[in-house]
Parts: C-alpha cells; structure tokens; sequence
C-alpha cells in the first residue's frame, strides 16, 4: 500500500486528537498550532517540515521519519524520539518543552537546542558531539555514557552529571555551569 503525499500545505489551529493525521508523506509542510497531544503519529515521513507553537506531548511517533524537521515554541513533554526511525534523522528545537523527552541511544550529531526547556530529558547512549544547547535549561536530564564531545553546554543552566560517565573531550562549559560537573564531590567553588 502506498502512501500519500503531501507536499507545501499548511495545517493551522487543527486538534489531531480527534481527527487523526493521515499516515502519509509529508513534505515541507507548516504544521502551526496544531494539537498533536496524546495522538498517533506512528508511521509517518516527515522531510523539511515545521511544527510552530504545537503541543506534541505524549504523541506516538514510533517508525515515523524526521527528516530535517524543526520545532519551535512547541510541547513536547513525555515524547519518546528513539522510537521514530532513525534514519535521516534530523532535527532542532527553538523555545520548546522538552521535559521528560527521551533521546535514548540516538544519533543526534549537531542537533541544535536554542532556549528549550529538558527537564528530566534522558540521552542516555547518545551520540551528541557538536550538539549546541543554548540557554537551556538542562535541570536533572540524564547524561549517561553519552557522547558530548565539542559539545556547546556554555550558556546551559541546571546541569548536574558525572563527567566519568560521559565523553567530553573539548565540550564547552561555562566557569558557573562547571559546578554542575563536580557536585558529587562535595566540594565547595568560592
């Protein structure tokens, strides 16, 4: 069974909740307002596409592709991206929630996070080198085994992980955040 496709269309203030998104492939496509909460968005291609001011919390994205898809001041609570399809997968975040999201084992070289909120994000085994997370808040998110090389963690805020754990080889931090880093020591930064 084919699917269809969808190429430059615009879906405005719509409640998927009720109506399901069809499974299809959707090509730059504007999805802006739309309510995505708890809904099926299982099986979908997604390239070059904008979600804008969407609430994506808890959606069901398994098998699904983002290719070159970004999101901005969307809700993205409780989402589990390594369920989507890995490959081609690209994304970035501008002025999201992100709080419970998971990034469990993904390869997310140069992903981009400008002003997102990942309270509790886990990115336990991800690949996350280059990765850039501007004035994020990065309270209690899991970095474990995690791969931060040349990471940008410089204008982060709230982070707490154990460096050991992790590679860092020339991540970026800034002198207030590295106190994040050394707090299982019990030390005092005066």
């Amino acid at each position: 069974m084919n699917k269809s496709f969808f190429e430059d269309k615009t879906y405005k203030d719509q409640d998927f909740k009720k109506v399901r998104l069809e499974k299809a492939e959707y090509e730059n496509c504007i999805f802006e307002g739309c309510d995505f909460a708890d809904s099926y968005l299982d099986n979908i291609n997604f390239t070059t596409c904008q979600f804008k001011h969407c609430n994506l919390s808890n959606a069901n994205i398994s098998h699904s592709v983002f290719n070159e898809v970004s999101f901005s001041f969307c809700k993205l609570t409780g989402i589990h991206f390594e369920l989507c399809n890995p490959i081609l997968l690209s994304l970035s975040f501008d002025h999201c929630s992100l709080i419970l999201a998971s990034f469990y084992q993904l390869k997310l070289k140069n992903i981009v996070f400008t002003k997102c909120k990942l309270i509790e994000a886990d990115f336990t085994e991800a690949n996350l080198s280059n990765a850039r997370f501007d004035e994020c808040d990065l309270n209690k998110v899991i970095f474990k085994n995690t791969n931060l090389e040349q990471a940008d963690l410089s204008t982060a805020i709230n982070y707490k992980f154990e460096p050991e754990q992790n590679r860092l080889r020339k991540a970026k931090f800034s002198k207030d955040g590295v106190v994040g880093l050394l707090g299982k020591y019990d030390i005092v930064v005066i």
